[in-house]
């Protein structure tokens, strides 16, 4: 694998925001879009095949009110499919819980201390994993 790391000065911490970064996908050739319809139930594939997965939709930021522009199967992910019982467990891996969350909680930033407590692990096991050279799921610190 030739994923090209780069590495920060500032040292992650449990206080560190956190989201899943789709232009990390984009530019490392990951089909996340797979991977994602992949998680949609069949009502939800319907829902998306009826409004178009490329569509695009206005959505507004609950933290900053800016309005942004988000794909149909993103949309139908974080207001459907998340939102629905059992898809997320407590038997689920921890990266893919980690992403699984971000994804109910409509992506908005979360530091590896509200993972853990929103998911009942430790935050400095949270924080070794997502701060290490390794990207899970496109997982990364918020730059803003």
């Amino acid at each position: 694998m030739n994923d090209k790391v780069t590495f920060s000065i500032a040292k992650p911490t449990k206080k560190t925001p956190y989201h899943i970064d789709f232009n990390w996908w984009n530019n490392h050739d990951r089909e996340y879009r797979v991977i994602l319809r992949g998680l949609l139930s069949e009502e939800d594939i319907q829902t998306l095949d009826n409004i178009g997965e490329d569509v695009q939709i206005d959505v507004v930021d609950s933290r900053t009110a800016e309005v942004a522009q988000v794909d149909g199967l993103l949309h139908v992910l974080m207001t459907k499919t998340a939102k629905q019982e059992g898809f997320l467990s407590e038997n689920t891996a921890l990266t893919e819980a980690i992403f699984r969350l971000l994804l109910i909680n409509a992506n908005q930033p979360l530091t590896a201390e509200e993972i853990g407590e929103r998911l009942g692990r430790d935050p400095r096991q949270i924080l070794r994993m997502l701060s290490g050279p390794r990207v899970y799921r496109g997982i990364r610190p918020l730059v803003e």
